[in-house]
C-alpha cells in the first residue's frame, strides 16, 4: 500500500488546479498533508502519549484563505526570508532594488508578494523506507521580484521513522541571494485549541539579534543572558511575554533571530524543543542552518479561522524559522547568503516528534 496520497484542494482563478498531497509516517501513523501551490504544509498530525493524533500546525482548509488571507502559514518562503533593509542589497558592484512590502516598515519581506509561498510548485511524490516523500520544485524566473537569476530551487519534505525532513536545493544563473525557511506556526497541543503560552520551549542559543523600530538589526548578536530571550532552559513561551523589555516591547513578543552555535554546519545539529504539558507532544528541531526566526504569533487577533473551525487569537502558534540572518545582504558581518553560477545551495532542517518520554 502506497505511503503517499493526492487529491484536489481547488483551483486558483485563472483555473490551475492546485493539488494536496497526504504523506504518511509507516512508524507512527503520523501524516503531512502539503499542497503544491506555495510548497505549504498544510497540517501535521501527530499522535499523543496515548496515541490520539491532533494537527500541529496553523492553516486553513480550503484554498481561498491561502490566496486571500494567509500569513504565511506553512509555506516555503524565499527567495529571502525575513527582512532586507530599503529593499535594496548590493551583490558583487550591482545595486539590486526589490519591492517593499512589510507594512508600514520600509523593508521587503520573504521576498516581496507573491514570494515562493505564492506559486507553483512541481510535485513528485514517492515512497521511502518508513514513509513517504515529496519533491516540490519550480524555476523562479530572472527579475522575479527584483532578484536577478534564474534560480532553479526544490524542497523535499520526507515524512518517516517518527520525523519530517525539509531539504532545500537551489542553483542559479547569475549571482543572487538565497535564504529559504518554512513559515509553519506550531501548537503541540493542537491548532485551534488556545494560545501556546504554556508550552515549554527550549532553543539552545546564547545569542539573539536584536532589532530597531522597523525590526531590522541593530549592530552585532546581544547575549540571551539575564534577558527573557533566554531559553537555554526550559520555559513557558509565555513566562515573560509582560517582561518590560524594550525589544519585546518592539515587536509586542517574539520576532527575533536566534543566533545558533557552530554557524551553518554540514549535518544538521539539534538546537530547540517545544512540548506540550498536557498532550505530551514534543517537537525537536535540528538544522544546518545558522539561525532560527522566532516569532510567537503576536499580531493575529481572532480574524483568521484554522481548520479546526476555531479563531486563531493571540500566541495561537509559534513558528520556527530556521534560516540565515535578517538583512544579511546588507551585513558583511553575518554568514554570506550569497548564490552564483556553478555553486549549489543546500539546507536541511529535521523535525523529530514524539513524547515528552522520548519516544
Amino acid at each position: 500500500m502506497r505511503a503517499h496520497t493526492r487529491e484536489r484542494f481547488g483551483a486558483l482563478p485563472d483555473g490551475t488546479p492546485v493539488d494536496r498531497w497526504t504523506l504518511t509516517d509507516e512508524t507512527t501513523g503520523a501524516t503531512a498533508a502539503i499542497l503544491d501551490y506555495g510548497a505549504i504544509l498544510q497540517a501535521l498530525r501527530l499522535p499523543d502519549a496515548a496515541g490520539r493524533t491532533a494537527n500541529v500546525v496553523l492553516g486553513f482548509d480550503n484554498l481561498p484563505d491561502y490566496l486571500e488571507r494567509s500569513p504565511f502559514f506553512g509555506c516555503v518562503v524565499g527567495r529571502f526570508a525575513n527582512r532586507i533593509a530599503g529593499g535594496e542589497y548590493e551583490l558583487d558592484g550591482v545595486r539590486v532594488k526589490l519591492p517593499i512590502n512589510d507594512g508600514p516598515r520600509p523593508n521587503t519581506l520573504h521576498g516581496g508578494r507573491p514570494g515562493f509561498g505564492a506559486r507553483m510548485w512541481q510535485a513528485q511524490a514517492e515512497d521511502v523506507d518508513g514513509g513517504a516523500a515529496l519533491t516540490l520544485s519550480r524555476t523562479s524566473p530572472d527579475g522575479e521580484e527584483g532578484f536577478p537569476g534564474a534560480l532553479n530551487v526544490s524542497v523535499r519534505y520526507i515524512l518517516a521513522n517518527g520525523s519530517l525532513t525539509l531539504e532545500y536545493r537551489a542553483e542559479t544563473g547569475a549571482p543572487t541571494v538565497i535564504n529559504l525557511t518554512n513559515h509553519a506556526h506550531f501548537n503541540m497541543a493542537g491548532e485551534g485549541s488556545g494560545s501556546v503560552l504554556e508550552q515549554d520551549l527550549t532553543i539552545a542559543a546564547d545569542e539573539y539579534i536584536p532589532v530597531d523600530g522597523v525590526l531590522i538589526p541593530l549592530d552585532g548578536p546581544a547575549p540571551v543572558e539575564g534577558t527573557p530571550f533566554d531559553f537555554r532552559t526550559a520555559q513557558k513561551v509565555g513566562a515573560r511575554l509582560s517582561d518590560p523589555h524594550p525589544q519585546l516591547r518592539l515587536a509586542d513578543g517574539y520576532d527575533h533571530c536566534y543566533v545558533l552555535p557552530g554557524g551553518r554546519t554540514a549535518a544538521p545539529r539539534p538546537f530547540a524543543s517545544l512540548h506540550d504539558p498536557v498532550s505530551g507532544r514534543v517537537l525537536r528541531f535540528a538544522t544546518t542552518e545558522p539561525g532560527v526566526q522566532v516569532y510567537s504569533a503576536n499580531d493575529f487577533d481572532g480574524s483568521l479561522t484554522g481548520t479546526g473551525g476555531k479563531p486563531y487569537g493571540p500566541y495561537a502558534g509559534i513558528a520556527l524559522e530556521t534560516q540565515h540572518f535578517p538583512d544579511a545582504p546588507n551585513r558583511p558581518d553575518y554568514p554570506s547568503t550569497a548564490l552564483r553560477p556553478g555553486e549549489v545551495f543546500e539546507s536541511t532542517t529535521v523535525l523529530e516528534f514524539g513524547d515528552a518520554a522520548g519516544s
